[in-house]
């Protein structure tokens, strides 16, 4: 399984969320800061084999981001389709969207719906013309306690991207880290050869279900932990081997050597690219390839070196564990809310332009 990092000026979970690294033990994390910018998230490498970092790219300015970047994956979430589905830059995939779904025919809100499902998928396919990688396409939130219900909307994401040729293998299914969702994950993953990422990740033991469904990816909110804590205890600074969700921000990106993946503002990584000193693994999910005093959210040390005894979590065992992490449920919940109410927004904004004429508007 890979966990995502993200470093993050500002934690608005509908605009910036986290990529990807690998979790090689149901205890291990890492964490980090995100970018601002309106965008797509890609992911390069940094200091060889020793670190790759991942960044937004803003929309309006795609192609020469990736151009100058070479990102391998990118991911979108319904705040950033919402954003770019009213730029000028994009109107022609939003009316090739709506031509669609009115082809299919049906009542205006199925009609709204296929063209939602469509307009995901033409922007994930015009981003893969751009990466080698793959891209993350997201399951609608309001699905996110219906595991059916995702499972199914998933698989006809993975369908049309089949129509536009791209196969399935270059496709990250993303979805809310619900138990739900995170049985749909199991489900995809099992039975269709779905690879999916699970989004909006707050707690440990949404980490532990994500490793025993056997997900492809977990994307971790970490740059919201350690906002919430500042804002709901008494507490309101860390040192770094107390931070309950994030890295010291003194060495950006070099204290985060070793994982796969890392979300960070172009401007950093920009600053990192001019820095040629050779870069040390500071993560690793194996045992010896990283300093035995690393810091990850859950403890001390690299995964398989860690101490923290492996779990087991059922239902019942998930609910109680989760529930008892009173940062990680209201984060988890307003994350669906914000995608929600995104979701809804792109669905007014599709149903005026295919119908606002024959509603008489």
């Amino acid at each position: 399984m890979v966990h995502a990092l993200d470093w993050n000026q500002t934690r608005d979970p509908s605009v910036c969320g986290p990529t990807f690294y690998p979790l090689g033990h149901t205890g291990q994390g890492g964490n980090t800061r995100g970018c601002t910018c309106l965008g797509l998230r890609g992911t390069v490498r940094l200091g060889g084999e020793a670190s790759r970092t991942s960044f937004f790219l803003k929309l309006s300015k795609r192609s020469l981001a990736i151009d100058q970047y070479k990102p391998q994956d990118a991911t979108t979430n319904p705040s950033l389709i919402l954003a770019a589905a009213q730029m000028p830059a994009y109107q022609e995939l939003v009316e090739e969207a709506i031509a669609y779904g009115k082809k299919l025919g049906g009542p205006q809100e199925e009609q709204v719906q296929n063209a939602i499902d469509k307009l995901y998928v033409l922007f994930g396919a015009e981003i893969l013309k751009k990466i080698p990688g793959r891209v993350s396409t997201e399951v609608d939130a309001r699905l996110s306690f219906d595991k059916d219900a995702m499972v199914a909307r998933a698989l006809r994401l993975i369908e049309l991207y089949k129509d536009a040729g791209i196969s399935k293998d270059r496709i990250l299914i993303k979805l809310s880290s619900t138990w739900e969702g995170i049985q749909a994950g199991k489900e995809l993953e099992e039975r269709h050869g779905v690879h999916c990422n699970m989004t909006l990740l707050f707690s440990f033991a949404q980490a532990v279900a994500c490793a025993e469904a056997g997900v492809t990816l977990i994307s971790p909110f970490v740059g919201r932990i350690l906002d919430w804590h500042v804002a709901n205890t008494d507490k309101k600074s860390y040192e770094p081997q107390e931070d309950p969700g994030e890295w010291p921000l003194e060495a950006p990106g070099q204290a985060l050597a070793g994982c796969d993946f890392l979300t960070i503002s172009p401007k950093l990584l920009g600053e990192l690219l001019k820095d040629s000193s050779k870069l040390a693994p500071t993560l690793s999910a194996k045992a010896g390839e990283a300093p035995p005093r690393t810091w990850v959210p859950w403890g001390w040390g690299t995964g398989q070196a860690s101490d923290l005894e492996k779990i087991h979590l059922d239902e019942k065992a998930f609910r109680w564990l989760h529930n008892e992490d009173q940062m990680a449920v209201e984060k988890l919940s307003d994350g669906i809310r914000k995608f929600a109410a995104d979701a809804v927004k792109l669905e007014r904004v599709l149903a005026d332009r295919m119908f606002s004429a024959e509603n008489g508007k």
